[in-house]
């Protein structure tokens, strides 16, 4: 792609281990800070670009404190052979130097970089806006693809769209290499848009495509892949960078006609791994292609869970795909294939996370209680992590349970949670049962002040299934508190 050439990258084997719930490590051991942002493939490297913000700093110092900090502070660039081990190749873009347009931003990000091979440079798009020169759709270019970046100049509209500047934007790069601005109005976000970036030299934002009207709520989170000849654009809800279902709408033609609207297949449970959507990576392998989803959490950095990024691979009939909700795969970039990861938790919103707001049925969990009208379970702010725990209280007396079924290889498990409990029920337990053989538990009715890890091993799945939760047979004003479910392969 470049007449360019730069130092190897430490090669590894073939197939690698990605871990979400985690804040990412480069391979120097760095927090990896990359959000809104998008991957460029040069020859055999990719390139992950996106935005260090000073939240996101002070957030990874202190995972218990919620701050709300998208100051700028740098476009940050990254280089990988096989899409887990990332080399901090720098800072693309930087506040300093004094005099370029950074240091005045008031928001900079959703961002992606294409090359241009006629002017042979690399030309970063990303949203922009300032005190001192408004906002729009900024152009920054450098002859590598580590940067430095050196601003050209601002596109503050782009014809054919309802508003001056875009809403959530990324760079998607056809297979025929013509790269594209997906996006939503800025106001509302109820149209979506698909523009060609202009071929010459990437420095415009041609006409746009109103694709589709959202008439049940703005979308965000706007990015596109494609699969077997099919484009899909996919959002997110527009409800201020929280998790969300993913929704798409495909179509044979860039452009569109597109379908109705759908919510993908496994983004329900835990809301699309408890992110937004941020961009998607096409993994092209000998034996096939892997599109990736590259969630961002947000939430104003803190009560979403830990890690920023959440890689997750997705899976096809067809032309359905399905979000497939891992906390652990193993992917091989040479061949596109990927695997279940033998660390992956096989309980979905673990942590309680996926839901935002206090409501009493919980994303991915099912729930029984013999009171009439009323529900024990909840979600309670405080979590072991994060943002949320489960609760189970009543100012009356009550029997509750909250569960969830899950599918699972077989072979033998390991259950872990962390637990609170006021004491004093006649029953209280976190429990594993329909997995083959007799139901295990373990009783939580002691009071138990602080938040305390409780562990129930040796559990041996011959059936393909089991469901876990929480039982109480309770007195009035008995609670208890649970917390970071796993359920792990030995």
């Amino acid at each position: 792609m470049s007449a360019y050439a730069f130092a190897a990258l430490p090669s590894y084997a073939a197939s690698q281990v990605i871990q979400n719930d985690v804040f990412w490590k480069d391979t120097a051991g760095n927090t990896i800070y990359s959000q809104g942002g998008g991957i460029l493939k040069v020859g055999s490297t990719y390139y992950w670009y996106g935005v260090k913000y000073n939240g996101a700093v002070t957030y990874a110092a202190n995972p218990a404190s919620k701050n709300s900090d998208t100051s700028f502070n740098a476009v940050t660039v990254y280089s990988s052979t096989d899409l887990a081990h990332w080399k901090f190749e720098g800072n693309a873009i930087s506040v300093a130097p004094a005099g370029q347009v950074f240091e005045s931003a008031t928001w900079l990000g959703r961002l992606g970089v294409v090359y241009n091979s006629t002017t042979h440079k690399y030309v970063l798009i990303t949203q922009y806006s300032s005190t001192a020169t408004g906002g729009g759709v900024l152009f920054a270019t450098s002859s590598s693809p580590t940067g430095p970046f050196v601003y050209d100049h601002m596109q503050a509209q782009i014809t054919n769209v309802v508003t001056p500047a875009t809403g959530d934007q990324t760079v998607f790069i056809d297979d025929d290499g013509k790269a594209y601005l997906v996006f939503s109005n800025s106001n509302g976000r109820s149209h979506l848009y698909v523009a060609p970036i202009r071929t010459s030299d990437s420095l415009n934002i041609e006409a746009a495509t109103n694709v589709y009207n959202s008439g049940s709520g703005g979308r965000e989170g706007n990015a596109m892949f494609k699969y077997n000849g099919t484009y899909y654009f996919c959002s997110s809800d527009l409800h201020g960078w929280n998790a969300s279902h993913t929704y798409c709408i495909t179509a044979n033609n860039i452009t569109g006609p597109y379908s109705a609207e759908f919510v993908m297949a496994g983004t329900d449970a835990d809301f699309s791994h408890v992110t937004q959507t941020g961009f998607f990576i096409p993994v092209h392998g000998s034996a096939g292609t892997t599109i990736l989803f590259a969630g961002d959490r947000w939430s104003d950095f803190a009560g979403n869970g830990i890690g920023y990024n959440q890689w997750t691979p997705l899976s096809f009939s067809g032309t359905t795909p399905k979000f497939n909700s891992l906390s652990q795969f193993n992917l091989d970039a040479a061949t596109g294939g990927w695997t279940v990861g033998s660390g992956n938790n096989a309980i979905l919103n673990p942590s309680f996370e996926a839901d935002r707001v206090g409501q009493n049925v919980l994303a991915g969990w099912s729930n029984w209680s013999n009171l009439s009208g009323v529900d024990p379970n909840s979600n309670v702010a405080g979590g072991h992590s994060g943002r949320w725990a489960m609760t189970q209280s009543y100012s009356a007396a009550y029997s509750a349970s909250m569960y969830q079924n899950v599918t699972l290889p077989n072979g033998t498990y390991t259950l872990t949670a962390w637990v609170r409990s006021s004491g004093g029920q006649s029953i209280a337990r976190v429990f594993i049962k329909n997995f083959g053989s007799a139901e295990i538990d373990y009783s939580i009715n002691t009071t138990i002040a602080s938040w305390t890890k409780i562990s129930i091993p040796n559990i041996v799945v011959s059936n393909g299934t089991a469901q876990v939760g929480v039982y109480s047979v309770a007195n009035a004003n008995n609670w208890v508190r649970v917390d970071d479910f796993t359920l792990i392969k030995n």
